[in-house]
């Protein structure tokens, strides 16, 4: 019998490289077989965004310094990376950049029904290819109900802030483990390995793993 390996993922539906990262480390994982288990975890990229949120672009640029090149060129390598993982991103010059507590709520929520990773795809996809706004509740319930979920239920618990105070004590216990940025991942609760590290860098992580098991 081998040990399930246990997968920790700290990520924000608004950051592109969470969802590139995880795929490739699918990818990594379904050619190594490795019997495994992924948790994803809250994170907000962007805590202090107010409710009407920010042009993408002008985000990038005002809070990394990037020159409107830069971001292009930016935009069209996860764009490439993105069809090469089968992640269609379709970014256009009004995408706009959300605060998500909202989403990390009913991402809490999904959770207590065993489908946090089904909602955490639904999301991704929504912000990326469908350039929904993840900050409306109601855009929200929608996107719960379109994979099954009970769309009023969804829509009870962000209008009550239901799962607040769960979500804001889980994102505090990540940040004090030093989590800085994300995607930020760890492995049996030991390994941290932060950014999106590409299919072979996965695949000889995974290599490690198993032959330190052995």
């Amino acid at each position: 019998m081998t040990d399930t390996l246990r997968i920790d993922i700290v990520s924000d539906v608004m950051c592109p490289w969470c969802i590139i990262g995880y795929r490739q480390l699918a990818q990594a994982l379904d050619a190594s077989g490795a019997d495994h288990e992924i948790h994803w975890h809250p994170f907000e990229l962007n805590p202090n965004m107010p409710a009407e949120g920010q042009n993408v672009r002008e985000h990038i640029i005002e809070k990394y310094g990037s020159t409107p090149e830069q971001s292009e060129q930016s935009r069209n390598q996860m764009t490439a990376i993105g069809e090469e993982l089968g992640f269609p991103f379709r970014f256009a010059e009004d995408m706009r950049m959300h605060n998500t507590f909202n989403a990390h709520q009913l991402l809490h929520w999904a959770g207590t029904m065993d489908r946090k990773h089904d909602l955490e795809m639904a999301m991704f996809t929504a912000h990326f290819t469908n350039r929904r706004d993840l900050s409306d509740i109601f855009v929200l319930a929608d996107i719960a109900g379109e994979i099954g979920l009970d769309r009023d239920a969804a829509l009870d618990v962000l209008e009550r802030q239901q799962f607040a105070e769960e979500t804001r004590a889980l994102e505090q216990f990540w940040i004090k483990q030093g989590i800085q940025g994300v995607p930020a991942v760890v492995f049996n609760g030991r390994h941290l390995v932060t950014g999106a590290q590409g299919v072979e860098n996965y695949s000889r992580m995974l290599d490690h793993l198993a032959q330190a098991k052995d």
